[in-house]
């Protein structure tokens, strides 16, 4: 299997903007730790980690919103690490981000339709009506949706036009930040259940950011645990819950929630 990303000696501080003094700038706090690990084309990876472990800043780091200090991030290949934005703009269609708040990153004063067309005309493609149809089709919204505002969508609703804005670039990659975290079960199990059918019939390569280890083993063939900025595990995901190496991994697994059968219902 190919990969579609490899990561070599990744580092990437941040500037302390608590710590801001008077005059000068900031501090800067090292986030990314040097990583080496690399995505296999058609994989589903979970990168999981507690509050200020890095996750989300290594997506970020992976869809260059956020620019590494040292090391190097390959898509495909080509050396992405530094790329300049007009240097990065026509890949920016290929990986694309899904982010946890919809209400946030959808802009209300737009309907659905608008929404899913911006980035189609952006990067020029022809079509743009029947491209945000297939989209909607995709993600199981019926067309109609296309003239509603975000306000008027469930939590559920609103996460599928960010996942069909993704999807209608025809990206290869797709980068999932924390986006069932604010979800009830049920919403959470059909966005899981949507994306698994995404990957496999759209030939996508997903990466999934969690703090949640039970959505991670529901939906991905394999695991990178992040502690501190470093990668304290980068396994199967059935090896990995099986006989978990790190201790942090074995603190992660001891947290999830177990139903006792022996309990009343209350």
């Amino acid at each position: 299997m190919t990969e579609i990303y490899r990561v070599e000696g990744l580092h990437l501080s941040l500037a302390d903007m608590t710590r801001k003094p008077l005059l000068g700038a900031a501090p800067r706090i090292e986030i990314l730790k040097g990583l080496d690990f690399t995505i296999p084309r058609g994989a589903v990876l979970g990168i999981v980690g507690g509050s200020g472990s890095g996750k989300s800043t290594l997506g970020r780091a992976l869809v260059r919103l956020l620019e590494p200090s040292s090391g190097s991030i390959r898509f495909e290949g080509t050396d992405i690490t530094h790329l300049g934005e007009a240097a990065l703009r026509p890949l920016r269609r290929r990986f694309q981000m899904i982010f946890q708040d919809p209400m946030s990153s959808l802009n209300p004063r737009h309907r659905v339709g608008g929404i899913i067309a911006a980035p189609l005309r952006l990067h020029g493609f022809d079509d743009v009506a029947a491209r945000v149809g297939r989209a909607l089709d995709h993600v199981g919204l019926p067309r109609g949706f296309a003239a509603r505002y975000p306000h008027e969508l469930s939590g559920g609703q609103r996460q599928r036009v960010g996942i069909a804005r993704a999807i209608a670039l025809e990206p290869e990659f797709i980068l999932a930040d924390e986006i069932v975290s604010g979800l009830d079960v049920s919403s959470q199990a059909q966005v899981l259940n949507l994306l698994g059918g995404l990957v496999r019939d759209l030939g996508l390569t997903l990466a999934f950011i969690s703090h949640d280890l039970s959505v991670i083993r529901r939906l991905c063939s394999r695991v990178i645990v992040l502690y501190q900025g470093r990668i304290v595990e980068d396994r199967e995901t059935a090896a990995l819950f099986a006989d978990p190496q790190a201790a942090y991994t074995r603190e992660l697994l001891d947290a999830i929630p177990l139903p006792d059968p022996d309990q009343p219902w209350t």
